[in-house]
């Protein structure tokens, strides 16, 4: 049993563990770069590290220095979340030298996952299907020309060693191939430390769907069914959903078992996602994995009615897994909309400022993940997520309507968010209808739809989209909804109070409303 735990990682996924862990008893330690030592998961832990530093590589990413941070605090295991360095196999290989557990997959794992086509090569010999294209990385233009040539164009050009759509080129024709190759390669390589990219056809209407799996050290593997996560902008994902509306049972079936043959090519052990590709005509094929808690874990707890994080956090310690895969049953349908500081009309741009009022929606059936408190600073530091919006509901119609209500009573002012467009997408006929795919954006959505709708939504939506001059450095306000027609939204909705340039002064200190003196005294006195 564990007695503690340090989280290696910071904002909503590092308060969520600990929650998990003052849930099972187990203390936990936080670690902070300057700019989060007012934080929400600051706050909450029982015990908080200073990384001194004000970038990520010296303070998240920094393996040596929190690793010094557990020894110092007798922690017995590291909890990475996602991100930063939990899908790093040399960290994982440290915690282990240092005999502290690494709440995660063994480093040989990691490694075999981590390169992609590596992967590919061991999804074909476990019989997973994969996107034609090359087994290994591309060793000259020439070859590239010759394999588009084979496969056929359109193709992509993605990165051997990484995800999240870096080093990553859509190829139409074979003139662009070079300048795709050539941009994708300096893209990976800054990105991942290694510029290898290799070659796969590009499929046709294609949905995102994946897999979440569960192993544990005594032989025994499980999926915990489907996500469907289409809704997308730069490959990224913005809006999932648990069942995906796409598959029959036959077909969910077929990819759960493919996913399972996935995660027992490499020996895993703990929560992992298979992640594929399906085109319009239903077939499947492995895209990537990935090795850690991924990020819309949310939807998959809220229908299987299972802790995702306290199971890891028990598989890790060395229990084995408490069902069988009969066993597990899936009820309802959940939504997830990530909200994050980005603009949508302009492109989805990173957005920068001070959270000048935040309330989250409450009622039955919605959970709100979320690491920020107002008076915080965003700056471009770090990932734009700031809260995941989760909601449950009997069937997927009902889960809408819930998602459509939450949207509209959350309230987040400062600088633009992604609230306005995850309001759009639950009234869109695609997406209320099922028949979306990653295209959704380029096809449905420019930015522009959300001015011209702005005067129908509550205050709270437009509020999301706006910024107000006295954030700092800041993005302008968007010229296209200006004051007037937040005028005209409060005035419709009868609720003056919510109106968006109503914003009060934090006191004390400006991140959390406590003195620096309570805040350390609240560290001691939890300690």
């Amino acid at each position: 049993m564990f007695r503690k735990i340090l989280i290696a990682n910071r904002g909503e996924i590092a308060l969520r563990v600990i929650r998990t862990c003052r849930e099972l008893g187990v203390r936990t330690v936080a670690v902070c770069s300057e700019s989060d030592r007012h934080s929400p998961h600051s706050l909450n832990a029982d015990e908080v590290v200073l990384l001194e530093g004000k970038s990520a590589s010296d303070t998240y990413l920094n393996s040596d220095r929190i690793l010094q941070a557990a020894r110092e605090r007798q922690a017995d295991a590291i909890h990475p979340g996602y991100g930063f360095l939990s899908e790093n196999a040399d960290f994982a290989e440290a915690c282990a030298r240092e005999q502290i557990l690494f709440i995660g997959p063994g480093p040989h794992a990691i490694r075999q996952m981590g390169d992609k086509t590596q992967a590919r090569e061991l999804m074909e010999k476990a019989g997973v299907p994969i996107p034609p294209g090359t087994r290994s990385a591309i060793a000259s233009d020439e070859e590239a020309q010759q394999v588009a040539g084979d496969i056929g164009y359109p193709v992509l050009v993605k990165a051997a060693a990484g995800g999240g759509g870096k080093g990553m080129r859509l190829v139409r024709t074979a003139g662009e191939l070079p300048g795709a190759l050539s941009s994708a390669r300096s893209e990976a390589g800054g990105a991942f430390g290694d510029d290898r990219v290799y070659l796969e056809k590009y499929l046709q209407e294609p949905r995102h769907v994946e897999f979440q799996i569960f192993a544990d050290r005594h032989g025994n593997m499980v999926h915990l069914f489907d996500r469907e996560c289409s809704i997308q902008r730069r490959h990224q994902k913005l809006i999932e959903e648990s069942p995906s509306p796409f598959l029959d049972e036959a077909l969910r079936q077929e990819m759960g078992e493919a996913a399972l043959r996935a995660a027992g090519s490499c020996g895993y052990v703990g929560a992992g996602t298979v992640e594929f590709l399906v085109d319009r005509d239903r077939n499947f094929y492995f895209l990537e994995m990935n090795t850690r808690l991924q990020v819309e874990h949310p939807v998959t707890e809220m229908t299987t009615g299972t802790d995702l994080v306290a199971l890891q956090i028990r598989v890790a310690e060395g229990h084995p897994l408490p069902w069988k895969q009969h066993e597990l049953q899936r009820n309802g349908h959940a939504i997830e909309c990530r909200i994050c500081a980005e603009n949508p009309i302009e492109q989805f741009l990173p957005a920068t400022g001070t959270i000048k009022k935040w309330r989250p929606p409450t009622g039955a059936h919605v959970r709100v993940d979320e690491g920020i408190r107002p008076g915080q600073q965003i700056t471009t530091e770090y990932d734009p997520l700031l809260a995941k919006l989760i909601v449950y509901g009997s069937n997927r119609s009902e889960a809408i309507a819930r998602m459509t209500r939450a949207l509209d009573d959350t309230i987040i002012t400062g600088f633009p968010t992604t609230i306005p467009f995850c309001r759009y997408v639950m009234g869109h006929a695609a997406f209320r209808e099922g028949r979306y795919d990653t295209h959704f954006i380029p096809e449905h959505f420019s930015g522009e739809e959300l001015v011209e709708t702005s005067l129908s939504h509550p205050v709270s939506i437009i509020a999301g989209m706006l910024h107000h001059g006295d954030n700092h450095g800041g993005n302008s306000m968007s010229p296209a909804v200006g004051q007037a027609g937040v005028d005209a939204a409060a005035a419709g909705t009868g609720f003056p109070d919510r109106h968006a340039t109503g914003l009060q002064d934090q006191s004390k200190d400006p991140a959390s409303g406590r003195s620096d003196s309570d805040w350390w005294s609240r560290r001691k006195n939890r300690r």
